[in-house]
């Protein structure tokens, strides 16, 4: 700590001393970390947001997002027109808080290849990670997206010329990485209003390509699809007949009742069936403490249903900051974090007798 005396501790240094609760050092584990040939990492960085490596040694980010819910009690009443007012009918503003820590300091990532985000949700797109990507990446960096996300970037000051707009069916190569534009099944931000003055009138039907997109990442090592907030949706089944995909990643989380903006536990292993994967990853439901999921609950119902469906695909329990490397972990059914003490009994024990153990 900085400070040497009580008298000099103020909010300041409070914050300054723990925020992010994990500092630099999932950054320094991913800038460090060389994947091997015929692999590829991920890291999981909360949320909806991902790390992916590849054996190139090319990075992106997918729905990076770094900012908090809310934080005090004093807050308006939803609008009629936000999204969970118009699907419920109420008012009363959700109690989201944010339920895990900042696992990465986006201020201090220094080698990414693009950064993509998948649809408009302030809890996927953070102007404090397109400052950060502009103030200490290369200037080449790409933000790609749908219009509406590009359309923030921009009115956040993003150089235009540093943004790509997406949408189903289109491909782009960052280096080694192919990036497939799929169609998204996002039905909750079909109802929700862009950051625009221009709002389009309640009865209009708005138009899903603009405003979400789904992503499939294929590596020289295998295959990740990014579902991002898709609900479930049959067309999945025509995504898992179009590529081949290896890792699924889909938002998973609980419902509070007469909301429907996540998978739940069945539609998780019906998502990864139709999308004829290997692995599927439940993200989402770590975030919000109104929303927290249960990811056992799909082992559990993945375990009752796995003969009786033949199912050729098995879940990963991932934990927030943690990594996966694929194939190596292709089998692993829950992560863990590294318990350490690798060096035991490395050097002498210093105790007053052995039998103090």
């Amino acid at each position: 700590m900085g400070v040497k005396n009580v008298s000099e501790v103020t909010e300041q240094t409070w914050k300054d001393e723990v925020f992010p609760e994990w500092g630099t050092w999932l950054n320094e584990e991913i800038e460090r970390t060389t994947v091997p040939n015929n692999k590829f990492m991920m890291w999981w960085l909360v949320n909806m947001g991902v790390w992916i490596k590849t054996d190139k040694q090319t990075s992106i980010a997918i729905d990076l997002w770094c900012g908090t819910g809310k934080t005090t009690h004093d807050k308006p009443d939803m609008s009629p027109r936000h999204q969970w007012s118009r699907l419920t009918g109420g008012r009363k503003i959700q109690p989201n808080l944010r339920s895990q820590p900042m696992v990465i300091n986006p201020f201090a990532i220094h080698n990414l290849d693009a950064l993509l985000v998948t649809h408009f949700h302030h809890d996927h797109i953070d102007m404090n990670v397109a400052a950060a990507v502009l103030q200490n990446t290369p200037d080449i960096v790409p933000f790609i997206g749908p219009k509406y996300v590009v359309k923030q970037w921009i009115d956040w000051g993003v150089p235009k010329e540093r943004c790509q707009v997406v949408k189903p069916g289109d491909t782009i190569n960052v280096a080694d990485i192919e990036i497939s534009v799929t169609d998204s099944f996002d039905r909750s931000v079909l109802i929700t209003d862009p950051d625009s003055d221009d709002l389009p009138d309640d009865a209009t039907i708005p138009e899903m390509d603009d405003r979400a997109v789904n992503y499939v990442i294929k590596t020289d090592a295998g295959t990740i699809y990014d579902a991002a907030d898709s609900h479930y949706s049959a067309y999945f089944a025509k995504h898992g007949q179009d590529f081949n995909i290896d890792v699924a990643l889909v938002a998973y989380g609980e419902n509070p009742v007469g909301v429907q903006d996540k998978m739940t536990s069945v539609d998780v292993l019906r998502a990864a069936e139709s999308l004829n994967t290997s692995v599927v990853i439940p993200l989402h439901w770590d975030v919000w403490t109104n929303m927290l999921g249960n990811p056992n609950e799909i082992e559990t119902l993945w375990k009752m249903r796995k003969e009786r469906f033949d199912y050729k695909f098995h879940p990963f329990l991932w934990l927030p900051g943690g990594r996966f490397t694929y194939p190596d972990d292709q089998d692993k059914l829950q992560y863990y974090h590294d318990r350490g003490f690798e060096d035991r009994y490395s050097h002498p024990i210093n105790l007053p007798y052995k039998s103090f153990l």
